[in-house]
């Protein structure tokens, strides 16, 4: 069993996990039962940035319809259209050793896929994690559950997994957007 974190707190992976180098980052979720309608559908993304948390090309974002950087770095699993099952509902695997040199973090997010059409948003959606798996062992490493504290937004960064003197660290940021995949992108600086 890994570390369970707090929103805010940061941990190291690579300084006191060596050898660490590949990660699976499995999110979950579940929603809540509600007479609206439609399916909720999560989508899991990464944002490759710069040290500024900017992404300075399209294919620095992962996503369902762009699963593997071109470093191979980073891989999306594909999309769950349900999230119906336990465990992890959505997989981005990392390969820190494959990761270039000008990406100093990775946003790991989830956005709720037509929310405004659907007049859904994450005060519909419980037990949500993130945890991160060492992939060579299957061991956990850390899990943090982000708590019911979402009302409206349509979008979260769950996590960001980010470069400081050589080594890799976690950061549970739990943070939420009105305005789904298309805030975020215009967040990291991509063009809608």
């Amino acid at each position: 069993m890994g570390i369970n974190l707090s929103k805010g707190q940061r941990i190291d992976l690579t300084k006191t996990n060596p050898g660490l180098t590949k990660v699976i980052v499995g999110l979950g979720w579940d929603t809540n039962h509600y007479h609206g309608g439609s399916d909720f559908d999560l989508d899991a993304s990464a944002f490759l940035t710069d040290a500024n948390s900017r992404v300075n090309q399209e294919s620095d974002f992962i996503f369902y319809n762009q699963l593997i950087h071109p470093s191979g770095a980073v891989e999306h699993t594909g999309d769950n259209r349900t999230g119906e099952g336990e465990g992890d509902d959505e997989q981005i695997k990392i390969d820190f050793s494959k990761v270039p040199s000008p990406i100093q973090r990775i946003a790991i997010t989830v956005t709720i896929h037509d929310a405004e059409a659907r007049n859904q948003n994450f005060g519909q959606v419980s037990n949500a994690f993130v945890r991160l798996v060492d992939e060579e062992t299957g061991r956990e490493v850390l899990r943090f559950d982000l708590g019911e504290d979402f009302s409206v937004e349509t979008a979260v960064v769950f996590c960001e997994l980010y470069r400081h003197n050589g080594d890799w660290k976690f950061n549970a940021v739990g943070s939420g957007f009105a305005g789904g995949l298309a805030a975020l992108c215009r967040n990291f600086g991509l063009e809608v």
